[in-house]
């Protein structure tokens, strides 16, 4: 049996993208290995991590990323996720310390109090913030089945 471990983003800046995401998403570091005459950083937030490896050059342009909830080419990682208790309050605490992409947009239409943001990391990794998102249960199912 397997379990998803981690995903591994490559940071032109090491230290900023690591106080990113334990500032902002709770991270810590769990470990580090070195590589060459750098390394890599583990962060952990529970059972998640992020693996930042070192490298250089820009991030690319926002036409060469893509959509503004991430890249939609094959073979590249879309976006990152995060659940909060609020968008509203997490956005008020964020300031002005990442660009916001897309959103907020609510989805009452499809799950009430479903919410989403989505911002760029310091490397453009576009991470997305929700709120109210919740596993579709059996009566959800049942109705949906009926709409097909």
């Amino acid at each position: 049996m397997t379990r998803w471990h981690h995903v591994g983003l490559n940071c032109r800046d090491q230290r900023r993208t690591e106080e990113f995401y334990t500032r902002w998403f709770g991270f810590r570091r769990a470990r580090t290995v070195p590589v060459g005459e750098g390394e890599i950083v583990f962060l952990r937030n529970g059972d998640a991590y992020l693996e930042l490896f070192p490298a250089g050059g820009e991030p690319g342009e926002p036409g060469e990323v893509g959509r503004a909830d991430g890249p939609g080419r094959p073979g590249t990682v879309r976006h990152l996720a995060f659940r909060t208790e609020s968008v509203a309050d997490f956005l008020a605490a964020l300031g002005d310390a990442a660009e916001i992409t897309l959103g907020p947009l609510d989805f009452d239409d499809l799950l009430p109090s479903w919410r989403t943001v989505w911002l760029r990391d310091p490397d453009g990794t576009v991470v997305e913030v929700s709120q109210g998102f919740q596993d579709q249960g059996p009566q959800d199912q049942e109705r949906d089945s009926t709409h097909v």
